[in-house]
């Protein structure tokens, strides 16, 4: 890609480790002057200018963007894209990365998600979705277990149960449905089968007809070692993953990703920004978990720290419909990021506690510490959120990458620090 002069502004939409990754890659980009964040978090203002906007406040965010004269706007959370940032954004003529509110259901509800599957005959799980406690109840009784129970809408990667029996399956559906622990996203669930393989994650960015497709990557979803625990956003992730082998590669894109494109063109909502396959890599051939319409986090962090490529001129191209012709150059060698989470996490956690020892473990080159749920008071580092910090180390092997970042995280401070030691373990 030809270097371009400094002199594009740009606005990222977030404030967790996600945003963070793409704040630093942006900011490295030799076409961008200056990247703003809104809201950010305390690690941002080291590449990013803050901007005291919530994710949420569509209003606040189109006249800021309208005002500094933003050349791109790239959305990071699901929720506002689901919201239709997008299309608010796109009717007032400016820039912005991201599907429309229409596209976006297919993270936004995973019921039509699995209905576009199987209109699409794209390979998933079988299913069936409820609304209503009993009949959940018989399906489950009729299907057994193991078996997964999803909350429909929007549940911050919490809302899947994993129940290895028919009366853990039954509590979840109670919980989701007659107790509403996921709120409005709870209104519907899915049920479906339980998959048996490896998991990995599919990321591709996409303008509505040409695939800008990111090496894999696996997250690693439960709060303990070797799988144990409840679901969180994410403990860790590492790319490239080995699961995915070339072959497989091609069959995912001609099996998923390329369905997908032109299944959502045929349907009449075309979809562009980034497109996100959890996948299983199951005896049968690959098949989709789920479908997120953004980067994943903390799956991102990686990906960031191990592209080649400037995101900013990939970014611009996909939300111009002029992403033909590009091509990933991922760095030789592997990325894997490793969460520090707050005591109690996914559950209630504490905030306010001091951090220390970032600047510490940035002594080696090759980490660099994303901030998630930090903050600043004065020149303090505060936690605030439950995943605080995504440690990344990169390295010519992943076992190279994952000493690097477990080094680094041994270096950094705060009371409770929580995390995973077997993060990148089931790469072989």
């Amino acid at each position: 890609m030809a270097i371009q002069r400094k002199t594009h502004k740009v606005l990222v939409i977030g404030g967790g480790g996600r945003e963070h990754a793409l704040c630093w890659k942006l900011a490295a980009s030799p076409a961008v002057a200056r990247v703003y964040c809104a809201p950010g978090n305390g690690g941002t203002p080291a590449v990013a200018t803050p901007v005291a906007i919530g994710a949420g406040d569509l209003d606040g965010l189109l006249r800021f963007a309208r005002a500094e004269s933003i050349d791109l706007t790239v959305v990071g959370p699901e929720a506002p894209l689901v919201a239709g940032i997008v299309d608010r954004f796109r009717a007032a003529k400016l820039p912005v990365f991201g599907p429309s509110a229409a596209a976006a259901r297919l993270e936004g509800s995973k019921a039509f998600a699995k209905q576009f599957m199987a209109r699409h005959q794209i390979p998933t799980a079988a299913y069936a979705t409820f609304t209503e406690v009993n009949p959940a109840l018989a399906y489950v009784r009729a299907q057994g277990a193991p078996i997964v129970v999803k909350a429909s809408g929007l549940a911050a990667g919490k809302g899947v149960i994993v129940a290895m029996t028919v009366a853990e399956a039954e509590v979840a559906v109670r919980a989701i449905l007659a107790e509403g622990v996921f709120g409005a996203a709870g209104a519907e669930v899915v049920i479906e089968q339980c998959l048996a393989g490896g998991e990995c994650s599919v990321i591709a960015i996409t303008d509505g007809k040409e695939l800008f497709t990111l090496p894999a990557a696996q997250d690693h979803k439960r709060i303990g070692d070797g799988d144990t625990g409840p679901n969180t956003g994410g403990m860790g992730a590492y790319c490239p993953a080995p699961i995915l082998t070339p072959a497989l590669a091609k069959q995912v894109e001609r099996e998923v990703l390329r369905p997908v494109i032109d299944g959502m063109a045929a349907d009449g909502t075309p979809f562009s920004g980034v497109l996100y396959a959890g996948l299983m890599i199951s005896p049968e051939g690959p098949k989709v978990l789920e479908f997120n319409v953004r980067f994943g986090d903390p799956e991102c962090q990686p990906l960031m720290a191990n592209l080649e490529d400037d995101l900013y001129t990939v970014l611009a191209a996909a939300s111009r419909g002029a992403l033909g012709g590009y091509t990933p150059h991922p760095r030789p060698g592997a990325a894997l990021t490793v969460v520090l989470a707050a005591a109690g996490y996914p559950g209630p956690y504490p905030k306010g506690d001091v951090i220390t020892g970032i600047e510490t473990a940035e002594e080696d080159p090759h980490v660099v510490v994303f901030h998630a749920g930090t903050r600043l008071d004065g020149d303090r580092l505060l936690t605030d959120g439950g995943r605080v910090l995504g440690v990344t180390g990169c390295g010519a092997t992943l076992a190279e990458a994952k000493r690097r970042a477990y080094a680094a995280c041994d270096q950094i401070h705060f009371a409770g620090k929580t995390l995973r030691h077997d993060i990148g373990a089931r790469a072989r």
